[in-house]
């Protein structure tokens, strides 16, 4: 059943604080106005900045998203949890950069957006595509769910600046400069020692990668620093003439992963006016050195145990020798929780402020926490926020309006440029 959200705006903020640490059954007595955990999450829309999808999603009727599939999100998942928007991902992941790699990229691309685009055509009265923010509240008011597009790796536009615009119009409006792997455009935090990577190719943002910048900044698309390198993450920050996004990152000071950003780098995504969208990864949560190798190993004894030369989660993942052995090392390695993750929050936030930090899962992307493993699952973020004193209003600002505000200010800035 459909519902419509209550836009803050229409109430006054100070009447819906929330005091101590959250009394789940409270209510304002004298307004009348619920403060329970449930009625808070009815009235703040919630926006996931990164979710990931299966190519096949709208093609293969597993992936339905308008029925109950494998995935972590689909509208069933959304609508179970209060998950009321996401940008939905078109990710490509790194491969050689010749001809037929740039080819194969980009058509995998494309199908990724027309599954999207075909999900809002499919279910028209359960969701809705978002070009704009003024679109993305008009629906979220109406009930329905809220989808839009961003980009997972910038190596989908090849060498072509002018594919950054066909995707701008195809509806996305954001994009990763790099992914694992180093590209054209930038160094990633991740090289890969299979593609031949050093560890970095071009001291940060090469030139084509300005040139990159300079166009989605001139059409408005919001400039993603997560997954590239330090030096490229802070030239891009610096150069970029609207704010930028880190989609989805966590904090270097408490998981000491190389994809988390350090103080340094979250204090310069809010001098420029961005927002860090803090991850619910367990791997950036919770960061073990020796987990990653141990699980690397293990793959690889499993593959060859099938008699491959390399591991295919596809044809590996559901044997015996990895579920027995995965159980293990998660034994040995306890998984971050919702109140691991919120501590990345807490953390960002006293550090850059209530309005430069957002939320995102990574779902089907390899997301998830315990207690937030699923769409389904998105209150209990909620509960946590309202568990250590977080105001209605900054809820709400963490959920969605400070990506709504930066979507504003890209926009503005594209309008200047123009």
């Amino acid at each position: 059943m459909m519902h419509q959200k209550i836009k803050l705006g229409m109430v006054s903020l100070a009447a819906l604080a929330i005091t101590g640490c959250g009394d789940q059954n409270s209510s304002d007595s004298n307004n009348g106005i619920d403060m329970s955990v449930e009625a808070i999450h009815e009235r703040v829309v919630t926006l996931d900045t990164h979710v990931d999808i299966h190519e096949d999603m709208t093609f293969d009727p597993i992936y339905d998203p308008g029925t109950d599939t494998p995935q972590q999100v689909d509208l069933g998942k959304m609508e179970t949890g209060g998950l009321d928007s996401a940008f939905f991902i078109v990710y490509v992941g790194q491969t050689e950069r010749t001809p037929d790699g740039y080819a194969l990229a980009e058509e995998r691309a494309r199908r990724k957006f027309s599954a999207i685009q075909r999900m809002t055509e499919f279910y028209p009265d359960r969701i809705g595509f978002a070009n704009t923010p003024d679109e993305f509240e008009e629906i979220a008011s109406s009930g329905r769910k809220v989808a839009t597009i961003g980009i997972e790796n910038g190596y989908v536009i090849g060498k072509d600046l002018e594919r950054i615009e066909e995707f701008y119009n195809l509806g996305a409006r954001y994009m990763t400069l790099a992914h694992n792997g180093h590209n054209d455009i930038c160094d990633s935090a991740t090289p890969l020692a299979r593609l031949g990577d050093s560890e970095e190719e071009h001291g940060g943002v090469s030139e084509f990668g300005y040139k990159v910048i300079d166009e989605m900044n001139r059409l408005g698309m919001m400039v993603d620093i997560s997954h590239t390198s330090i030096k490229c993450m802070m030239q891009a920050t610096e150069y970029s003439k609207a704010p930028v996004i880190a989609s989805h990152s966590g904090v270097w000071e408490i998981a000491k992963h190389r994809r988390n950003l350090n103080d340094e780098q979250l204090k310069a995504v809010a001098a420029s006016g961005g927002v860090v969208q803090i991850v619910g990864l367990d791997g950036f949560v919770k960061y073990y050195p020796a987990k990653g190798p141990e699980v690397d190993a293990l793959r690889q004894a499993v593959a060859t145990a099938a008699g491959d030369a390399e591991w295919d989660g596809d044809k590996h993942s559901s044997l015996d020798q990895y579920v027995k052995g995965m159980e293990a090392i998660d034994a040995k390695y306890p998984a971050g929780t919702v109140e691991d993750f919120i501590d990345h929050v807490d953390y960002a936030v006293n550090l850059i402020g209530i309005d430069h930090v957002g939320l995102v899962s990574d779902f089907d992307g390899g997301g998830g926490v315990v207690g937030w493993n699923s769409a389904a699952e998105t209150m209990n973020v909620t509960a946590e926020m309202v568990k250590r004193g977080y105001t209605e209003e900054e809820i709400a600002k963490i959920w969605s309006g400070n990506t709504l505000a930066l979507w504003r200010r890209v926009d503005e800035a594209a309008k200047a440029l123009q």
